[in-house]
């Protein structure tokens, strides 16, 4: 395998492990101000990822800075072209992690709850933005020689938008079954109620997704039937199972995108020729031989401290010993 088939793959699985992680993330960003009935609820909610939100963006930097890397002509021309999506990312995710900090520092219940605001808007957006990114991937936007000659308007087609819902609601679904695993009591019960209710969309979204790309990639038959099998677990009350298998779920369909674009990174919807593939956008081969040995020495490392932090904080929690001040 070459270095540039090599680091396609590994951001392919880092694009991944962000979806997945950072996906229940957002999700539970957005529930707690729709689950959560008063302050100390919503509080409840935002304890179950304080511990893990800021390992879980670092998937997405990570991602981003391995594109940057191994690709620098891909991250020129994809980047510059959603400036303005990823500046509001960026916004976005700023105004998250600050809310993350000073929630449980504000003195006034006003406070607080526009903390709670400012969290499920700073969640839907990169949920949102994010998908849209990724459908701009698979379906290609305008470029030539290397250069974004569309408008932001090219950006925002049907389908485009439509990537952006169905990543919406699977970072829901995926976040509303992780809080029935985290969540214990009443507070629980309203997370399976939610979770059985927003996996049915998520479905069909899939089932619609499916129809449109399998020609694409087969694999996007297996995300539909890890979906499908996902929701029927979910309603006999296998949760544990039922998130498993939206995990898998979100890692088949980052694979069937990146199938379905090899060799290409960015895909001309003006020519063919216009494409970026792996190796025109590559870097040098010394710079992927420095990279991919940095990369065996600190990506397992990094893996293992996530690992343990999940580990650490496994138990579930609950108004009563959720230590929502501190």
């Amino acid at each position: 395998m070459s270095l540039e088939i090599l680091w396609f793959v590994l951001i392919a699985v880092l694009w991944a492990g962000f979806f997945f992680l950072e996906g229940f993330d957002f999700g539970v960003g957005i529930l707690q101000f729709f689950l959560g009935k008063n302050e100390r609820e919503r509080g409840t909610y935002i304890f179950a990822i304080s511990p893990h939100w800021d390992g879980n963006e670092a998937w997405l930097l990570t991602a981003g800075g391995a594109i940057f890397a191994a690709f620098p002509l891909w991250y020129a021309t994809f980047f510059s072209a959603l400036y303005l999506p990823f500046v509001i990312l960026l916004l976005a995710l700023i105004a998250r992690g600050v809310c993350f900090e000073i929630r449980h520092r504000a003195d006034f219940p006003a406070a607080r709850l526009a903390c709670d605001i400012v969290l499920a808007v700073g969640s839907f957006l990169p949920a949102l933005l994010v998908g849209v990114a990724m459908a701009n991937l698979a379906i290609g936007i305008p470029i030539e020689n290397g250069n974004f000659t569309g408008t932001f308007f090219d950006l925002i087609r049907p389908s485009a938008l439509f990537g952006g819902v169905l990543g919406f609601f699977l970072f829901l679904t995926n976040g509303a079954l992780f809080l029935t695993l985290k969540i214990e009591g009443e507070l629980q019960l309203r997370a399976f109620k939610f979770s059985k209710t927003i996996i049915v969309p998520t479905v069909i979204l899939f089932a619609i997704a499916t129809a449109l790309t399998f020609n694409a990639s087969m694999l996007c038959l297996v995300s539909f039937a890890l979906i499908l099998c996902a929701a029927i677990f979910a309603y006999k009350r296998y949760l544990k199972a039922a998130f498993i298998l939206v995990a898998l779920c979100t890692a088949c369909s980052v694979a069937a995108l990146f199938c379905a674009m090899f060799p290409n990174v960015l895909v001309s919807s003006v020519s063919p020729e216009h494409s970026l593939t792996i190796w025109n956008a590559a870097s040098s081969a010394y710079t992927l031989k420095l990279m991919s040995i940095v990369a065996a020495i600190f990506v397992p490392i990094v893996l293992a401290y996530q690992t343990w932090s999940y580990y650490v904080f496994r138990k579930r929690i609950s108004p009563r010993n959720a230590n929502v001040e501190v």
